[in-house]
């Protein structure tokens, strides 16, 4: 592991004790069955690039299951049945061309220390995608938290629902969802806070526009 790595895991315990990761997993429990699992066939593949602590991809229902992050302590969180890739999100040379049906991204972009790498992440997925296949972003959004964005040190480049938007299209995506205010900016806000409170909030969307600060986006690969 890279000095990086081990300051970055370090970095993460610290943020995020055993009881705050539990409470974490079984929020995005809900998060998949009741929200994501909409944007997901049974039969899909698919990859989740910066899976971290394999929260969504433990969880999501479908065919083939792949996390790529270059931690390789990753391989600890993820289940039996996950491929775990450690390489670079702008160059997964284990994976070829038009081979996965759905990428998804959460709370991962602005930790790239640049909009090119960003770009060049996008451009990956696209590489990897079948045509016809998704990718699926839930990003915190500085229009609506412009201080709170950087109260977390490692976070490097500003986005907003409109500008990821745009690097989508730069990537070959057509932009399929927007949503600009999606969820709270963290599971460490005072709403929600618990699986129950989860299913409501998703269940309500009137109150995304109150609570909601992170965007959520959906880019296809045109047929």
């Amino acid at each position: 592991m890279s000095e990086e790595s081990k300051l970055l895991k370090n970095l993460y315990e610290a943020r995020f004790d055993k009881d705050a990761q539990i409470k974490k997993n079984e929020i995005w429990k809900v998060l998949c069955s009741d929200f994501f699992q909409k944007f997901v066939k049974r039969t899909d593949t698919v990859v989740d690039i910066g899976a971290g602590y394999c929260e969504f991809i433990n969880h999501i229902q479908c065919s083939h299951k792949i996390a790529v992050d270059l931690n390789p302590d990753v391989a600890e969180r993820a289940n039996a049945d996950i491929k775990v890739i450690n390489e670079s999100c702008t160059q997964i040379s284990s994976l070829a061309s038009n081979s996965v049906d759905c990428v998804f991204m959460s709370n991962f972009l602005e930790h790239l220390p640049s909009k090119e790498l960003v770009l060049s992440t996008l451009r990956e997925s696209q590489r990897i995608l079948k045509p016809g296949g998704r990718v699926m972003i839930l990003q915190p959004n500085i229009r609506f938290l412009p201080g709170e964005y950087w109260d977390y040190f490692d976070h490097h480049t500003a986005l907003t629902d409109r500008s990821l938007a745009e690097a989508l299209v730069l990537a070959g995506f057509e932009v399929s969802v927007c949503i600009p205010r999606f969820l709270p900016y963290t599971t460490k806000s005072r709403l929600p806070q618990s699986p129950w409170l989860v299913a409501l909030y998703l269940r309500l969307p009137f109150f995304w526009r109150f609570l909601g600060k992170q965007a959520f986006l959906v880019g296809t690969v045109p047929a």
